[in-house]
């Protein structure tokens, strides 16, 4: 038989959490108990890994001590690694001991938030050991304490030889409808290798590059084709083709250092932007202006008479702008 012990302390001397995992290590070791210790905040880089180690145990103990609120960043963190990662059908055989110490109101709270995840998860919550710690040496001094946790000791010792049936909980139910998992199906040996992968500080940041230079460069692909689209499409929904016109207009926008070719041939429209050899009309202006004019607020012509673009070329054609497009 072989019990984990997930430890999600500070590791601090005055902690009684340490004393009670000792006492549970003695007492489970005379039982000839194989017992591994995890500290939590030793592996905090490692801690997505460590639901694997969950397959080489028939039962564990996950002990936090309460400082002011709650179970602490550790042991949460590695609740929800059991979650993303661990094997949930090895779970659902696994028997759990809840140890919370506190000298701090709300034990009893905390102890219960371990046995409620551990239902979530599909495991098997034994009874737990909870306590308010005013007086660590006291408190380890006490024979009365020493034996009420030794008890306990050998209360998991049965329930994991036993392994007496329980009633059914709300929480299973849960864990099959509301707590459904969106993410991708992966069995477990998959979870565990995704796993090693988010432990990975070297891999996940050499991820999250790629990922930003993806990014980037499709941001920038999609941004040249957003500019290559500027006015065409105004241009092309305004087109009102005349009888026997023909035209080519070559409109350089100075402020882009770029150069839009309209090019009509009686109903046929060709508009893109490049360089066109010989264009009947070479208009200068920028971008603001270009846009007034395809959002209808002024016309080329007037544009042209109040200087607010240069042009030159055949000026008939320039006026006939205005009819061909009617923005």
């Amino acid at each position: 038989m072989r019990v984990n012990i997930y430890y999600g302390g500070r590791g601090l001397i005055e902690d009684p959490t340490i004393y009670v995992m000792n006492k549970m290590i003695e007492v489970l070791e005379e039982l000839r108990v194989e017992v591994m210790r995890y500290n939590l905040y030793e592996d905090k880089n490692s801690i997505a890994v460590l639901p694997k180690t969950l397959k080489e145990a028939d039962g564990i103990i996950l002990a936090t001590n309460l400082e002011w609120w709650g179970i602490g960043g550790y042991m949460q963190q590695f609740l929800d690694a059991c979650w993303l990662y661990g094997d949930k059908e090895h779970i659902s055989k696994l028997y759990m001991m809840p140890i919370v110490m506190s000298n701090t109101h709300g034990e009893r709270d905390a102890q219960l938030s371990l046995v409620k995840a551990w239902e979530v998860l599909g495991g098997v919550p034994c009874e737990g050991l909870c306590a308010y710690v005013a007086d660590h040496i006291e408190f380890e001094t006490n024979p009365a304490y020493k034996t009420i946790i030794e008890k306990k000791a050998e209360s998991l010792y049965r329930s994991i030889s036993q392994k007496p049936k329980g009633l059914p909980s709300s929480c299973s139910a849960i864990n099959r409808t509301v707590l459904k998992t969106t993410s991708i199906e992966l069995t477990p040996q998959e979870s565990e290798q995704l796993s090693v992968y988010v432990s990975d500080d070297a891999y996940v940041k050499k991820q999250k590059e790629d990922i930003e230079e993806l990014s980037s460069l499709f941001k920038e692909m999609l941004g040249t084709d957003n500019k290559n689209e500027t006015f065409i499409n105004e241009i092309k929904k305004a087109f009102n083709p005349l009888q026997g016109f023909s035209a080519s207009f070559e409109i350089t926008l100075s402020d882009e250092d770029k150069v839009l070719v309209i090019d009509v041939k009686d109903e046929t429209l060709n508009c893109y932007y490049g360089n066109m050899e010989n264009a009947d009309v070479l208009v200068r202006t920028t971008h603001g202006i270009m846009e007034s004019i395809v959002k209808g607020r002024t016309t080329l012509q007037k544009s042209f008479m109040t200087g607010e673009l240069s042009a030159k070329g055949n000026f008939k054609l320039l006026r006939n702008f205005d009819s061909v497009f009617q923005f």
